[in-house]
């Protein structure tokens, strides 16, 4: 079973019985109506959007302990992405009547809310200043640095990171057999290793 940190969310996680959803269940579509978000409590989940032609580009990959589909829930507007289940998932739905009586419980809830919805601004910000500006090698080694979990492990596919820095699976591929033959990851099933972060930090700009 895969270990989460129930953190703040808590309350969300204890309150309803999860649902269950197999690999590939879309749980909610770009513009429609989002009378709850998602508390990720087993899984993966991506988020994505969609062009009119059918181009598809990455937003988020949630683990478990992630909320999701959140924005659109508290602006009351269509939804400006879809979510996909990339592994078996269990969910938590939260709707506006569970929120309200569980800030009514607790009230710090809604400062960790807004705390929460900020991140996720800033998130989506930078990655906007990531493909506009920054090179593909630079976009790879943020990635990998942002998603990797406290053992240095990242998992996703190629294809999904990719999607998720606006390259080709080509350019992915080979930017990351080159860190693997130096030693600085290590390319496994369905994941990576990172075994050298000092590398990467330096190569995105983030070394002391």
């Amino acid at each position: 079973m895969e270990n989460f940190e129930l953190g703040p969310w808590k309350t969300f996680a204890e309150s309803r019985p999860a649902v269950r959803c197999s690999p590939g269940h879309l749980i909610y579509l770009q513009d429609t109506e989002a009378t709850c978000f998602y508390y990720l409590k087993k899984g993966r989940v991506k988020s994505f959007i969609q062009s009119g032609g059918g181009a598809e580009r990455v937003l988020n990959l949630y683990q478990a302990g992630s909320l999701f589909g959140e924005a659109s829930f508290f602006d009351r507007l269509p939804r400006v992405s879809s979510a996909v289940a990339l592994t078996p998932c269990e969910l938590v739905p939260i709707d506006r009547e569970l929120v309200t009586q569980a800030v009514a419980r607790d009230p710090e809830l809604a400062m960790a809310m807004l705390q929460y919805l900020a991140r996720t601004v800033r998130l989506l910000s930078e990655q906007l200043d990531d493909m506009a500006f920054r090179p593909a090698q630079w976009r790879l080694a943020r990635f990998l640095l942002s998603r990797a979990d406290e053992a240095g492990v990242v998992r996703c596919t190629q294809e999904e990171i990719a999607a998720s820095i606006s390259a080709s699976r080509v350019t992915v591929s080979r930017q990351l057999n080159s860190l693997a033959r130096g030693g600085v990851l290590a390319l496994e099933y369905r994941q990576i290793r990172l075994l050298r972060r000092e590398e990467l930090q330096t190569l995105c700009g983030e070394g002391g």
